[in-house]
């Protein structure tokens, strides 16, 4: 788990980003040290949680194995995954994540709704690493 990047569970989930109190710029990942936006003369960002829901704004098939530290095993085939860029609703700012297991790019269009929910990135016997995926509304675990 990113410490800090997202926060609750089930209907709770949201990831957390940063937003600029003197011109309202959103940011994520999180920003610490100060507003970027180079009109403002902002000052120290406060930390809010950001829209459970967006549009696709762009996907992809990942179909290939990453690098380090990327960790999968390679006695095993791979396994493509759908990458999803998505528009949030309220902030208009794009956050790209993988699609929830069991979506494929069959299953997506551009323009369509997706939620923010818990994933898993990786597991072994001694931790779980936790991330976030996007999945189309409607569409329950």
């Amino acid at each position: 788990m990113v410490t800090g990047w997202f926060t609750g569970e089930g209907d709770g989930f949201r990831l957390l980003g940063t937003r600029c109190p003197s011109c309202a710029t959103v940011f994520f990942p999180r920003e610490d040290v100060h507003c970027r936006n180079p009109h403002c003369s902002g000052g120290s960002l406060e930390e809010v949680p950001l829209s459970r829901t967006g549009r696709i704004w762009s996907y992809t098939d990942s179909r290939y194995r990453p690098p380090s530290p990327y960790v999968s095993n390679p006695e095993l085939p791979w396994e493509p995954y759908a990458l999803i860029a998505v528009e949030l609703v309220a902030e208009r700012i794009v956050v790209l994540g993988q699609a929830a297991p069991g979506v494929t790019v069959a299953d997506l269009t551009v323009g369509m709704e997706v939620e923010v929910v818990p994933g898993v990135l990786h597991e072994d016997a001694a931790t779980t690493w936790t991330t976030w995926h996007w999945r189309p509304t409607g569409v329950r675990a």
